[in-house]
């Protein structure tokens, strides 16, 4: 996930693959400074939404509209049916009710329009040597227990919770992979033993090496 320095900069190109090819109005909760928008192949009425005043007023120049605050705060002037798209890059660990938003959004999205996003993986293998070696669950300023984090999922709960809202889960997979490149002894065999780990558990564990998984789902 993002370095807090870059949250509000980020381009995010790993959401790409996820991206529907069809999309003319398009709404990014917590868009930042806009910069996502440069993963669009053609141009669309691209709205954003984002509460930090400084990276609103920047997104402003890129965007057709922005408005400032959260979700909760702009969601009545939100056209109902209207957008193609709605991106939510890490944005669903941060509702205090997150059913409520997934019924909510619903009636932003048009007829055959999507919802794109990212959300952290508590199964992260950083994560799981945090609680099952060391015992710990330290929240901190970034990461998957960023300490603004109100909701936690793997991928299994986060496929199961939208199924339950009666969305149509078209894509849902890990992305930013932090398996060890081999440029080390040290890493290839920590690539050797997540391997082996994988093989062990018959896949089971082949999502831990994930920070985030990517979604597509439609209404």
């Amino acid at each position: 996930m993002s370095n807090p320095a870059d949250y509000y900069f980020g381009i995010r190109p790993e959401l790409r693959p996820f991206l529907p090819q069809q999309y003319n109005k398009v709404l990014e909760i917590g868009c930042g400074e806009g910069n996502f928008i440069s993963n669009l192949t053609h141009k669309c009425e691209y709205w954003g939404i984002e509460p930090t005043h400084n990276a609103a007023e920047s997104a402003k120049r890129k965007l057709f509209k922005v408005l400032q605050g959260t979700y909760d705060d702009v969601k009545a002037v939100l056209p109902e049916q209207y957008f193609d798209l709605i991106i939510c890059n890490d944005v669903i660990e941060h509702m205090v009710d997150h059913d409520q938003f997934l019924e909510d959004i619903k009636q932003k999205l048009s007829p055959t329009g999507c919802l794109v996003g990212s959300i952290p993986n508590v199964r992260f293998i950083g994560n799981l040597i945090e609680i099952l070696i060391k015992r710990d669950w330290r929240y901190r300023d970034d990461g998957i227990l960023d300490r603004t984090h109100l909701r936690f999922f793997t991928g299994k709960s986060l496929k199961r919770t939208f199924e339950q809202h009666s969305y149509k889960v078209e894509k849902l997979q890990g992305i930013n992979s932090a398996l060890p490149k081999f440029r080390s002894l040290k890493k290839i065999v920590k690539h050797i033993l997540y391997r082996l780990t994988e093989l062990i558990t018959l896949g089971n564990t082949r999502d831990i090496k994930y920070l985030q998984f990517a979604f597509r789902v439609k209404k």
